[in-house]
Parts: C-alpha cells; structure tokens; sequence
C-alpha cells in the first residue's frame, strides 16, 4: 500500500483516484511474493502514466479511464509479482491493457456500430477474449478486413500507433517521415476505415469465376525465368487480366479479387519487378497483351491464315517438288526409321525434309514486301533475368462457338533460331514433334552446344557422352563401337552453302509477291479487329507483331502445314522422325 501511495503523490499527472481505491490493494498483499515485489513496483512505475493515457485516449469519460487504469494496473502487478514465466513483459502487460478495455467495451456496449474507429482498431489484436455475440464478431471481422485495405504505410502507422502503442514522434523516426505525415495518415486512415465500415465493397466476377490464361508466348530472348515462374498461380494471372484495360491500385484490384491486399502488393511487386505490370503513379496498369478474342475475332483470324496458306503453301510444295532442289547436294538429310548402315547411306526422305523447308521458307521468304515500320527494340521489355522480349497471354472462354474447321494450335513453339556466326539452328515445336517439354527454355544453350559438335563433328574429337546426348535429341544415329569416333548420320535437315539457302527462300519471295495483294486484302480485316481489341499503351507493341503475319508467324506456319496435310500432299511423320522434325542447320 505504501508503494501505491508514494506513486500517487509523487505523480502530477496521476489521477487521485488510486488514494480512493488503496484498499483494493490490501485485499491481495499478503499474496504478494516479497521475492518479486521491488522489481514489480519498479516495473509499474514505468508504466504508469503510459497506462492512463491509453485508457483516458480510449474511453468515454475520465472516470471511466480511471477505473480502467486501476484494472490494468492491478491485474499486471499481481501477476509480476506472483508469475515466473513472464518473457516479455511489454507485451505481457499491454495484452492485459488491451483485454481490460475489450472487457471494458463490452460492458458498455453490445454492439461495435457506433464506436469510434480508434476504440475498435484496439480490439482487432485480441479478438479471442471477446463474448460470440454475432454483432460483435461481424464488426470486428468487418474492421479486419477494413485494416488490411489501407496502404503499406497506413497500416504500419496504425499497428504502430495503436497496438503498439507508439509514440507519433518514435514512429516518425523509423519510418524517415514528418511526425506532421504521421499524424496526416493517422487521420486519413481513420476515415478510410470509417468509409469502409459504413458502406459495403463492391463484387466482381472474378471474385467467384477467376480467370486462367489458356497459353502464353514469348516473342524475343526467354531469360532464365521459366514463363510459369511469373504466372504460377491463378492470383498473378487474375492481378493482370483485372488492369488489362484501365490502371488501378492495389486496394482496387483487391476489391475485384476479394483478396485482402497484403497478398496483393507482393504479387504486384514482382510483376512489375520484371516488367509485366506499368506503375502509374499509384495505380498498375498491365504491360502485356492478354488476347481475349472473340468467336468473331477468332473466326476472321483463321479465315485469313486458311486462305493465305491454301495459296502459298500448295505452291511451294508443287515448286520444290518439281524443281527438283530436294536431291540437291547442298542438302543433307540422313533421317532414317532403320539403324544406319556402314557401307550405304540412307535414302532421302522427301517428305521429312520438307517438313522442315515449308515452315522455313514460309517464316523467311517476303521481306521485301514486309512492311517493318516498328522495330523490337522500340517494343520489347527488357526483363531482370536477362529476358529481352514481347509476352503475350491468350483468354479463350468455354461459350465461344467457333467453326467446325476451325485450326487450334496444339502445343506450338517457334519458329526459334539461334546463331554461333557460322551457322544457325532453326526449329519449331508442334503437335506433331515430340521434345521435352521445357525445351523451350533450354533452347538457347542447347542450340549452341549442338552448332558447336556439328562444325567439331567434322574433325572426329566428339566424344562418347557428347555424341550420346546428340542421339538422346534424335539429331543424329550411330553406328559400329567408339573408337574415338562413331559412324554416324545426322537426322535433321542441314543445307551445307548460302547458295541453296537463298535458292529456297527466293521461291517463297516470288510467290509471296505473286499474292501480296490478296495477302493485303486477307489481312486488312483482321489487323483492325485485332487493333480495335488492344488497350491505346499496347498497339505499338501489337502493330509490331502485325508486321509479321504470313512471315515469322507462327499461326500462318501452321495453316501451311494443316493446308497440306488436308491436300494429302505431307504425310504426318513417324514416331522415330519426331524428335528431329522441323529442325535445320543454316549456313550464315
């Protein structure tokens, strides 16, 4: 009782109140372990005025605040005389602060509507020692929620502030800002919650049918990051698709989401990080095209690549057959479903090679009438894993109805090209070849190393494991026991000399100038809906790849193919020609 009493009189700022209720303290005394008591009272000296301040902040009248701050008080010495087990003792006596005012509120109120946002942020902490009263719960639920809607800042200032129990000055200074915006943010995200607790946010579709991407592409140099890296969950992908057209900020696309916001800065973060999502002011935009394309978009695309194809394609088969540049010595192709003989060499399979020269020729033939107004390097983004390319993601919704003739792209990669300066490999990736799967990220080193066994192949120094991880490719067949070098035979298609090169591509240039005006004509339709279809920040980087229809263009690549497997003129390949089909070896 004389250590209450000496902190009473000594304390200007103490309320008298403890002198009146002095006796309380009489009633637990002889509990008191002496062992514990100096260092107990030293400890509440401490707390004392920081205690009242907390209750006078917090409750309705000072008489309330002074009988709240008794409680606290009380509660607190007892128990650090009394316990050994206490680690942390400002944690331990403010989560005895924070269950006296819960206990302190319900008493007062059975209902949370109507007190003031300070009083019920306090309560968020310690939401357990509250009664089950459904209005209770609905509102503290309701703040919670409200809470992890402010900004980054916001939130660190209130937790601060109020759970913490921090001084604004204290809170200023390690956060490096004026306690003047401490105080700023303190008020503006009492009224956020405020707002957010008076008024209902609003749904969205994607809260309960998100979307997911039906492919992604990749226009440019991968980087090291597997594409699945940046979208590996349905959240990144729904964060994009819900400011493909119109910037917002972090709170809003939670709203569209129904995802607290704590879990939508990171994923925004790193978006941007590598360039997927524009930072504007404080609103994100999407910086790549997500193509949602209607039943009438996609029914014009395919129409425009059908026709185009059904010209180009058939005229190119008819011209390499009939000239005969397909028994050329230029071209080397060894491809066989038999092992490989010692003695002979493999008939040429006409059909295998021109699976590789028709998607060749048709991605590089037309130069001259290509209109390349806008180059890459005006459009692509360049990524922090050494990515430098134009990503783009597909939507296709379960209720378009597309035609019954209508062509899918299954499984397509490429065309894909890489060069050592002496050569190049070229290659695509279709249902009908059969590579791993992420090759496609692998392609960049592997087609290196395999121009550089091909032009060391020649010199006889390949060793065992190199010509067993070309044959694991299917690039090549061996024959006889390693003696330092096997007998082998190459299975892709290899043209050997400029000369043949250019032969095959002016081919495809003459018939290509041959048709450029129904080429213009097919196009002209799908180039405005495609257009029409991009936000404004995005045509550029659409118009480039526009530029590419019937050239480096997948999707006309594949139309040519289909059109001649239709015509019976390609016949689909072997199981034992997939690994190696489509792929060239291209004199620079």
């Amino acid at each position: 009782m004389d250590f209450l009493k000496k902190i009473c009189y000594n304390s200007k700022k103490v309320p008298t109140f403890f002198l009146f209720r002095v006796y309380m303290v009489e009633s637990f005394q002889n509990e008191v372990k002496q062992v514990n008591r100096t260092e107990a009272e030293k400890t509440i000296t401490e707390y004392l005025k920081p205690i009242f301040g907390f209750a006078l902040k917090r409750c309705k009248s000072i008489h309330d605040a002074e009988d709240l701050s008794q409680e606290i008080v009380l509660k607190a010495f007892h128990a650090l005389v009394n316990r050994d087990d206490i680690a942390d003792v400002n944690k331990y006596i403010w989560t005895v602060a924070h269950n006296a005012l819960s206990n302190y509120y319900r008493d007062t109120s059975k209902s949370m509507f109507g007190v003031p946002i300070d009083e019920v942020s306090n309560l968020i902490s310690d939401t357990d020692s509250l009664s089950d009263t459904h209005e209770e719960r609905d509102s503290l639920l309701r703040m919670q929620k409200e809470i992890a809607y402010l900004s980054k800042l916001q939130r660190r200032i209130i937790i601060a502030f109020y759970f913490e129990n921090r001084k604004q000055a204290d809170i200023a200074k390690e956060l490096d800002i004026p306690v003047g915006t401490v105080k700023w943010h303190l008020f503006e995200a009492k009224k956020e919650l405020k707002r957010g607790m008076d008024t209902m946010r609003k749904s969205s579709e994607l809260k309960f049918n998100p979307i997911r991407f039906h492919s992604c592409g990749i226009n440019g140099d991968v980087g090291t990051k597997n594409p699945d890296e940046f979208f590996r969950s349905t959240l990144s992908q729904n964060i994009c698709y819900c400011v493909r057209n119109i910037p917002k900020t972090v709170n809003e696309i939670a709203d569209d989401l129904g995802v607290s916001p704590v879990y939508i800065e990171s994923e925004v973060n790193f978006l941007e990080q590598y360039g997927f999502l524009l930072a504007v002011k404080d609103k994100y935009i999407v910086n790549f095209i997500i193509n949602e394309p209607t039943a009438e978009l996609l029914t014009i695309q395919n129409d425009m690549y059908k026709k185009a194809a059904k010209l180009f394609a058939n005229e190119l088969y008819d011209e390499l057959i009939s000239s005969g540049i397909l028994d050329s010595p230029d071209i080397w192709c060894g491809q066989t479903d038999k092992p490989i003989s010692l003695t002979e060499s493999p008939v040429r399979d006409h059909n295998f090679i021109l699976w590789s020269l028709i998607p060749y020729i048709a991605a590089w033939s037309g130069e001259k009438v290509m209109d390349d107004k806008i180059s890459f390097e005006e459009v692509a983004t360049v990524r922090p894993d050494g990515g430098n390319n134009i990503f783009h993601a597909s939507l296709v919704h379960d209720e378009i109805l597309l035609p019954e003739d209508y062509t899918f792209m299954k499984n397509w990669c490429g065309p894909m090209w890489t060069s050592d300066g002496k050569n190049r490999l070229w290659q695509i990736d279709s249902e009908w070849s059969s590579r791993d799967e992420n090759r496609m990220l692998r392609y960049s080193a592997d087609a290196r190393r395999v121009l550089s066994l091909y032009e060391r192949e020649f010199e006889d120094v390949l060793s065992k494991d190199e010509y067993a991880w070309l044959a694991e490719l299917g690039y090549i067949k061996t024959n006889g026991d390693y003696d330092g070098h096997f007998k082998t035979s190459w299975q892709i298609v290899i043209l050997t000399t400029k000369d043949v090169r250019n032969k095959l591509i002016e081919i495809g240039d003459r018939i290509k100038a041959k048709y450029k005006a129904e080429f213009d004509s097919f196009k002209a339709a799908f180039v405005e809906a495609e257009l029409n279809s991009v936000p404004a920040h995005l045509k550029r980087g659409r118009e480039y790849e526009l530029q590419f229809v019937f050239n480096s263009d997948g999707w006309f690549l594949l139309h040519c193919i289909v059109a001649l497997l239709s015509e019976g003129k390609l016949k689909t390949p072997t199981e034992g020609q997939r690994k190696a089909l489509s792929t060239l070896i291209i004199p620079e």
